[in-house]
Formats: C-alpha cells, sequence, structure tokens
C-alpha cells in the first residue's frame, strides 16, 4: 500500500461505522413514525423557543434545499410553525407547536433511550478514549477548511 493510501482503513472504518449508526438510530425513528430529517428539526428545536430558518439549516444535518420541505410538512402535522420574528421582517421563526412540544417529550427520550442501549456494559475509560479519538479526527477535516 502506498504512503498516501495508508489512511484508507482509517476513512472505510469511520465510514462503516457512521453507516452502521445512522441505519440503528434510522431504524427507530421510523418506528417512532418519524424521517430522520423530521426527528432531527423536532430535536433541534425541543426545549428552545424557536430559531431563524438559517439557524435551523446549521443546525441539523439537513440541506437548505431539503429544510423548507421538510418544515412544510411539520407544518401540516401541526408539529412546528412559521412565525414572524421579533426585529428581523425579513426572517421566520419556526418553532415547535404545543403538539410539536408533546411530541418532542415522547420521542426524543425514546430515541436516546434506544441509543443507550447500545452502550450497555461501555466502560467510562472507553467512552473517553473514543471522545477523544473521534474529537481528534475531527480536528484533521477542520484544518483543511480554514
Amino acid at each position: 500500500m502506498s504512503k498516501q493510501a495508508k489512511f484508507m482503513p482509517t476513512v472505510q472504518a469511520l465510514v462503516q461505522c457512521y453507516q452502521a449508526f445512522e441505519a440503528h438510530s434510522a431504524a427507530n425513528i421510523r418506528a417512532l413514525g418519524l424521517t430522520p430529517p423530521q426527528f432531527d428539526i423536532i430535536a433541534t428545536l425541543g426545549n428552545i423557543s424557536g430559531m431563524t430558518a438559517t439557524a435551523l439549516g446549521e443546525k441539523t444535518l439537513i440541506t437548505k434545499g431539503t429544510l423548507t420541505g421538510v418544515v412544510d410538512r411539520l407544518v401540516e402535522r401541526g408539529w412546528v410553525e412559521r412565525a414572524a420574528h421579533d426585529s428581523d421582517r425579513r426572517c421566520q421563526m419556526v418553532r415547535l407547536t404545543p403538539a410539536g412540544a408533546a411530541l418532542f417529550a415522547r420521542v426524543f427520550p425514546a430515541h436516546l433511550a434506544h441509543l443507550q442501549a447500545c452502550f450497555a456494559g461501555v466502560s467510562a475509560a472507553d467512552h473517553a478514549r473514543w471522545q477523544t479519538a473521534l474529537r481528534e479526527m475531527g480536528q484533521l477535516f477542520k484544518k483543511e477548511t480554514l
């Protein structure tokens, strides 16, 4: 293997880990009656008074082109609403409705419990080791984008 290709097993392991996590997480989210992008928005808006669509796009894993359609569908279901921004008429706030807050209170803890079960029996030392490794790897990519 060339010197340039030595990193490929790390990339493959990272991608396989992410794909496994995403598949496991998405299956549970669908069982809760949501799509992953819908859950992402509900979870992001949970326990806050709302945020602009721009901020919502930055905080979620949803592309700008997809965000509007997902928010539209959540509005249709009565879980989120758009409201005028207090100080900037050009912006709209997106926030949970009371029904959306009730949905968040039901699905967010259920999904956390689902994920927590994967980590049953994992030591604090293992968690610390993984977090350090992932943060260090994340810094490699952040350096490249500066």
